[in-house]
């Protein structure tokens, strides 16, 4: 055992250094777990509760389903009032959009049941019911007919064939969408898609549909070139970047490169332009990155507080600087991690502060960039400049080290940038636009690891004995 101070001061120092210190692990020591096990939003949305009864749900439908099918007790279904159940609730009006296909049922009678006169029409009812034509693949004929003249036997006349994304091959344009969809926007792998066309009696390998693929992204990339070019030429864009697992040349290894989004939306603020987003795939995330995506843009750029986007900010910057306005999405996350510990009343207090901010913003979506200023002025300003003096005066009482210190350095680190919204009705309190972008990279990154986790399943016999439950 080490040799303790005998001077109760000093031992009270050790003491607290050493709360700290255990305090800031077991933080760490959450976050982690919370990464691994647990889910990466800070709220929990209103339906996730519901997923808890969804089986019961189901359960009880079948039950139903199998008392109104038997004859003994549809006497006593009719009588006795049915249990409410999702199935009982009002209907949602479906879309006006959909195609409407009516069916008649028309009685088997033609004459009155009474007096045998002629029925004629006097009303119906109407119900609507949403259903579904599964998709079906066809074959697109193509025919050119090939014309001559009677007259003199030699002019023949004949349409060009029409250029195709496959020259020669089997795809038409709609089914290299619909591939290109169900690949990056529902995360169903090309290898899925082959068993689905396999159902149909349709052979297509999955090395066939990775051409395709890839001849269709060269076609497309002119429109992608179009899209970064308005990007880059608009008043406002989100930025953010997330990792990307890509091969090696030569090797069969793997290396982390990045992926950058830019995304620009107006709707926020009841702009007219249709959202749009752009992907680049980088090296690395570094500020040389960084300015090869940009450029020169000087527009406003919603960010995260990485270093690599200060250089957009800066007073020298050839062409002059670009307004750089940070997340608050990002401070809040800071406080919300620092809060999962038992004690943490100052972390749960500026939550309950930001949450205020973001009611207004509630409030306030859609509107013209007037009047978000004028009601951020009148609302937000206030809170704001509370909470700036409430993080000031918590910060100089707080030990080093301490998670919810942390939280309060960023914040106060990357106070300009978080209050510029206040003066423009076009910036936004977050960069969320953007990171929900990068969803459906992360849920193709999750479906990488789970397929090679089953693969060392299969492999492996040690891990399968031994540990199965992380499995």
């Amino acid at each position: 055992m080490e040799h303790l101070p005998d001077d109760v001061g000093t031992l009270k120092a050790m003491i607290i250094a050493e709360r700290v210190r255990s305090a800031k692990l077991q933080h760490l020591l959450d976050v982690l777990n919370r990464m691994h096990f647990g889910k990466r939003s800070e709220k929990m949305a209103a339906d996730q509760l519901a997923l808890a009864f969804e089986d019961t749900d189901i359960a009880m439908g079948e039950v139903e389903a199998i008392r109104e099918q038997s004859a003994d007790t549809l006497a006593a279904v009719s009588a006795v009032p049915a249990r409410k159940g999702p199935a009982d609730a009002p209907r949602a009006s479906l879309p006006a959009h959909l195609p409407r296909h009516e069916i008649e049922i028309a009685p088997e009678a033609c004459s009155c049941a009474s007096c045998g006169g002629a029925l004629h029409r006097i009303g119906e009812d109407r119900a609507e019911r949403l259903d579904i034509v599964p998709a079906q693949y066809r074959v697109l004929v193509t025919v050119r007919p090939k014309m001559g003249c009677r007259a003199c036997g030699d002019g023949v006349a004949q349409a060009r064939a029409p250029k195709h994304i496959v020259p020669g091959g089997l795809p038409s344009e709609a089914l290299l969408a619909d591939v290109l969809v169900k690949k990056y926007a529902d995360h169903l792998p090309l290898y899925r898609q082959a068993q689905i066309m396999a159902r149909q009696g349709v052979e297509i390998d999955r090395a066939t549909l990775a051409n395709w693929v890839g001849r269709a992204a060269g076609y497309l990339k002119p429109i992608v070139e179009l899209q970064e070019q308005r990007l880059l030429a608009s008043a406002r864009l989100f930025v953010d970047e997330t990792t990307a697992k890509v091969l090696t040349p030569g090797t069969g290894k793997t290396r982390t490169g990045y992926l950058w989004a830019m995304v620009g939306d107006e709707r926020p603020y009841g702009g007219a332009d249709p959202p749009a987003i752009v992907y680049t795939y980088m090296p690395g995330r570094g500020g040389m990155w960084a300015a090869k995506l940009l450029g020169d843009y000087r527009g406003i750029l919603q960010v995260d507080g990485y270093e690599a986007y200060g250089q957009f900010g800066k007073a020298g910057r050839p062409g002059g600087p670009a307004t750089l306005a940070y997340c608050w999405a990002h401070v809040r996350r800071g406080f919300f991690d620092a809060a999962k510990g038992d004690a943490a009343p100052i972390a749960q207090e500026a939550l309950a502060r930001i949450a205020v901010l973001y009611e207004i913003e509630r409030e306030i979506h859609g509107r013209s960039p007037e009047e978000r200023v004028a009601i951020r002025q009148a609302r937000g300003a206030p809170v704001i400049e509370a909470l700036h003096g409430w993080l000031e005066e918590k910060r100089r009482r707080m030990f080093s080290g301490s998670p919810t210190l942390k939280a309060i350095n960023y914040a106060l680190g990357h106070w300009a940038g978080l209050t510029r919204y206040l003066d423009d009705g076009r910036i936004d309190i977050d960069n969320n636009p953007v990171e929900r972008s990068m969803r459906l990279i992360a849920l193709q990154r999750n479906y990488a690891k789970r397929r090679i986790m089953r693969r060392c399943w299969r492999q492996t016999p040690k891990l399968r004995r031994g540990r199965r439950h992380e499995l």
